[in-house]
């Protein structure tokens, strides 16, 4: 057993644990020829430098949890309304075919879909567009108004993750004891009562650990779509601290503040498990800890 468990333990020893060496950089004036034990300690000044000089970091910051709440709110509860209505479908073939067509675009990345994005939402010649203007309205510019580039980021990610999200949800239902459906049908419960008062209760351990992971990773608003989808035109309601991340800290060399930004979103992401755990075992469901 500790031999099938050494690869993954090396991985992540080599991709997780080791990078954390070079969070010393948060304290440091880094200098690249001197490397990171040779630049100078700074203490907290690089985090001074983002919380009083940086103007852009509470834009960011603002843009980080918006984005997330929205998924939080709408992206969420998604994969458990998908779940419950696969597990009423009683025609098996249909079923698979439904759920394997939910799948699909978990496994295709950003750069793929987002070039898929750009083409059928084009205000020019995209698709969608085409069937606004057969309405009788203007053409939308989705990735380039800021009025609707958010709201084309939590619909694109919901459709994208939607189905893998159910797998879950599904393997919880499917531990649910069929004998409470049957006394429940005796009792002259319809599919709804039997849904609200059996099948959300018996799955609501899953939903509570599932929702204390979505909350700790609340400032993680989705790099790979937003760094594939966004253009200067909506920096200023779609920079999250990521793409702010990537392009200061690569493009402008500044590893210190960026990784003093990585820092704190660590730091707060850590808070956060805490607080909803012990909320949520406070409520009198299963928490992490």
């Amino acid at each position: 057993m500790i031999l099938l468990l050494l690869p993954g333990l090396i991985w992540y020893g080599v991709f997780f644990y080791a990078p954390l060496y070079g969070i010393q950089l948060a304290f440091k004036d880094f200098r690249i020829m001197d490397g990171i034990t040779g630049s100078p300690w700074i203490g907290l000044d690089n985090f001074r430098t983002i919380f009083r000089a940086s103007s852009d970091f509470s834009t960011i910051l603002k843009n980080t949890v918006l984005i997330s709440f929205y998924h939080i709110l709408f992206g969420f509860p998604a994969p458990i309304i998908l779940a419950l209505l696969f597990n009423e479908i009683r025609f098996k073939v249909f079923k698979r075919i439904t759920q394997t067509i939910s799948y699909l675009p978990h496994f295709l990345s950003w750069v793929v879909l987002s070039g898929l994005l750009i083409t059928i939402l084009s205000p020019s010649s995209g698709i969608v567009n085409e069937l606004i203007k057969a309405l009788g309205f203007e053409p939308i510019y989705f990735l380039g108004d800021q009025r609707y580039f958010r709201f084309t980021l939590v619909i694109s990610a919901i459709w994208k993750e939607v189905g893998w999200g159910t797998i879950i949800y599904l393997a919880a239902l499917a531990s649910v004891n069929p004998h409470l459906y049957e006394a429940a049908v005796v009792d002259g419960a319809g599919r709804w009562k039997q849904t609200w008062h059996i099948t959300l209760p018996m799955i609501m351990p899953t939903i509570a650990i599932m929702f204390i992971l979505r909350i700790g990773g609340i400032l993680d608003a989705g790099f790979d779509q937003i760094l594939n989808l966004y253009n200067p035109v909506v920096y200023e309601v779609a920079d999250i601290i990521d793409t702010y991340i990537y392009r200061v800290g690569i493009g402008q060399l500044q590893y210190g503040i960026t990784t003093a930004i990585g820092l704190f979103k660590n730091a707060i992401a850590i808070t956060l498990v805490l607080g909803t755990n012990y909320i949520v075992k406070k409520l009198g469901q299963e928490g992490l800890i």
